[in-house]
């Protein structure tokens, strides 16, 4: 099946949301072995949508709309669809009685226009909205699948996943499927890493390698075509065996996750306790571990030391400072030292340096240490660093987060 997505709203065209259930449904279609060679967006206007689902017809076999099954007059979506095909609209006694049942559980005053989302065209099967009102549908015209979710992703997300894709494994039968699998890298740009398996990335066929750039990190995203989803894992298998004997010493974990999760994961494992002292970074990393969910199991707390009073606070001493200045390794280890005792932790970890535009000390912008005292002992990690001062601070804190990692190898 060949798939193309039409997003309708004019939100969309206006740049006041971004098309995320695209992208979504994108994903969840490749895993299913469906090729999406199309995204569309048209505005709340129904000619031009009639326009857009007959360009639609004459290139793709598998239509799925999103958007405009709401109840006011610029939700046009199935009334447009319908007639395009000469369907008829129905109401859907499920949906209208779980409409209903909204209303007089919350004791609002239903009005008429409501009854709208209940409606579903003819013949369709119904995919329930086990989040919001509107329902979608799916069904066959000509050989075509036309498949219509409403907007809103907390509503179309389980829709999806739930209903709609069990629809499309009975419709698609004995297709093969299409699996995808990321794998993270730090420390290592994306040119370099092009070159490491150059050869590889020449010779894919099946999996495919792409390579994905972000600040500091890569991504290699596999994606694997088979006549089952267990063929295809077997297929990329192999693949990320030969990728990682030639880069695994930057490889940090799959998918979805981040450095600061797969430190978070590893400290859990652990069992470690974790305490900060930030002059440079102002506090972001503590900001970035506590985003964490259980993160107060693991952090006990932070300081931001951006003065040399409060450094010495923490434990860093007057002759540090005097001979060697707050920007310097000496000043970066007793910070982790300080922070480590005063908050009884296993680990304390600092970071100093700057962070420009200026010269401190008479060490450039992008000069920046990081001190780290652990249960596998004392290190400081010496960095220079390139980018705007915004930037400067997050690459640091990425690169405490990987230091911690680290502490797995």
């Amino acid at each position: 099946m060949n798939a193309e997505i039409i997003a309708i709203g004019s939100e969309l065209l206006l740049g006041q949301i971004a098309n995320t259930n695209a992208q979504f449904i994108s994903k969840r279609l490749a895993n299913l072995g469906i090729n999406v060679f199309y995204h569309t967006t048209v505005g709340d206007n129904g000619n031009r949508l009639k326009q857009a689902i007959e360009v639609a017809e004459s290139r793709s076999d598998l239509l799925i709309f999103t958007g405009g099954l709401g109840p006011t007059k610029d939700d046009l979506t199935k009334e447009t669809i319908a007639t395009a095909l000469s369907r008829q609209l129905v109401y859907d006694q499920e949906a209208m009685d779980d409409i209903e049942a909204y209303y007089k559980k919350t004791g609002g005053t239903m009005s008429e226009n409501n009854r709208k989302q209940a409606l579903v065209i003819e013949g369709s099967t119904v995919l329930p909205n086990d989040n919001g009102m509107a329902p979608g549908m799916a069904f066959t015209n000509d050989e075509c699948t036309y498949m219509l979710f409403p907007g809103p992703p907390k509503e179309l997300y389980p829709m999806f996943t739930t209903y709609a894709e069990p629809f499309l494994l009975n419709e698609m039968k004995d297709e093969e499927r299409i699996i995808s699998r990321e794998l993270r890298f730090f420390g290592i740009g994306e040119s370099s890493l092009e070159t490491e398996l150059e050869d590889l990335i020449d010779q894919q066929t099946n999996p495919t390698i792409a390579p994905l750039a972000g600040d500091l990190e890569v991504t290699l995203r596999l994606t694997a075509r088979a006549a089952s989803e267990e063929a295809a894992s077997k297929l990329i298998d192999t693949t990320e065996q030969d990728i990682q004997k030639r880069v695994g010493k930057y490889f940090y974990g799959y998918d979805q996750t981040s450095l600061s999760g797969e430190a978070f994961s590893l400290l859990e494992k652990e069992n470690w306790t974790i305490s900060v002292a930030e002059s440079l970074t102002g506090g972001m990393f503590s900001q970035e571990f506590t985003n964490i969910p259980g993160a107060s199991s693991l952090f006990y707390g932070g300081i931001v030391c951006y003065s040399n009073e409060v450094k010495q606070k923490v434990g860093v001493s007057s002759e540090t400072l005097s001979s060697n200045g707050a920007v310097s390794e000496e000043c970066a280890i007793e910070l982790a030292r300080g922070i480590k005792k005063m908050y009884n932790t296993d680990i304390g970890i600092s970071f100093t340096g700057v962070a420009g535009p200026d010269s401190i000390e008479g060490k450039e912008a992008g000069t920046v240490f990081i001190g780290m005292v652990s249960p596998r002992g004392e290190e400081v990690i010496c960095l220079k660093l390139a980018g705007n001062r915004d930037a400067i601070r997050k690459r640091t804190v990425k690169y405490g987060f990987n230091t911690l990692l680290k502490l797995e190898r």
